[in-house]
């Protein structure tokens, strides 16, 4: 049976969960209200085809089973899964989804791609099935990057969490049940931490932005991408594992070292970090540096599915 995406907001997010549900051989209709959104949309798609190609389409997947329309009715009619993509603004967030909620028949999921509200805020002006408004947070670009936290509000059902997590695997996501609202979420919130201490090296004049980024991806980046944070730390404490470490490593934690507040966004630090990504950037387009990070990950994902526990046989674990 084939299966419908309405996508509402085509930026970045939006068209990344529309070149994933195409790759996957889903029909996907969208509505962005912008009179320039269908043809960013199609060269988006365009430009993502060629490493969604490499890691292996769905039968039927076609840029072709992209259609938009011209209102949000038309584009939840007959919709096997909502997702709502725009912009980062509660007020206008809670008004698209009273009215996708208005909209859509009462038993069809509404997925937010909001990456800091709780769904319990956002749920607050549905009238019809607020419960089954929640957040689905993917990452960028979502049609390589397979993580999607799912969080429920007030008004939720954990069926309907676990309802979610069985469409979100069909398009080849990893659902993480986040266990109680908070804003940020989880990844936000690690990634939020360390974007924190990054800017106050720059600031304090420690690293530049390309040394910061030098730390991560020869170093940390590379046990993070198949271990995360914990597990690496386990392995630091030898054969005594996290208790070891934690007993060694732990008082540390105590020291001064981290600046968790963010550092004063003077036009100083701004220019500094702005003049440093342009270095890194060399003069290459936006689009180039996508195409660049998009082989990449879709190589990386071969290796490292290669190494998930599931290839050992432990289902359910990282």
């Amino acid at each position: 049976m084939s299966r419908k995406l309405s996508v509402i907001g085509t930026g970045v997010i939006g068209n990344g969960w529309i070149a994933r549900a195409l790759a996957r051989g889903w029909d996907v209709v969208a509505f962005d209200p912008a009179p320039e959104a269908p043809a960013r949309t199609r060269a988006f798609v365009d430009n993502a085809w060629a490493s969604l190609t490499r890691q292996g389409l769905a039968e039927g997947a076609s840029p072709a089973r992209l259609t938009f329309v011209d209102s949000l009715e038309a584009a939840v009619a007959g919709a096997d899964l909502i997702q709502e993509n725009v912009p980062e603004r509660l007020d206008l967030k809670r008004e698209i989804l009273a009215a996708l909620d208005a909209a859509a028949a009462p038993e069809v999921l509404i997925g937010s791609s909001t990456s800091g509200f709780k769904p319990s805020d956002l749920q607050r002006d549905c009238a019809k099935a607020p419960g089954r408004v929640i957040v689905a947070h993917p990452f960028n670009p979502v049609y390589l990057l397979p993580l999607v936290e799912l969080v429920g509000g007030e008004a939720t059902e954990p069926a309907e969490v676990e309802r979610a997590a069985a469409l979100y695997r069909e398009l080849e996501m990893r659902p993480l049940a986040v266990r109680r609202e908070i804003e940020g979420h989880i990844a936000d919130r690690l990634m939020e931490a360390l974007w924190r201490e990054a800017l106050h090296l720059v600031n304090d004049g420690v690293a530049t932005t390309e040394e910061v980024d030098a730390a991560v991806v020869y170093g940390c980046g590379l046990r993070w991408s198949l271990m995360g944070t914990f597990l690496t730390f386990h392995l630091a404490g030898g054969e005594a594992g996290m208790r070891h470490m934690l007993e060694q490593f732990g008082p540390a934690l105590k020291l001064p070292w981290t600046k968790l507040e963010a550092p004063e966004l003077t036009e100083e630090l701004i220019d500094r970090v702005v003049e440093g990504c342009e270095h890194q950037a060399a003069g290459r387009p936006v689009a180039e540096l996508d195409r660049r990070r998009d082989d990449f990950l879709v190589e990386l994902l071969g290796l490292v599915q290669k190494y998930w526990p599931e290839a050992e046989g432990l289902e359910g674990r990282i």
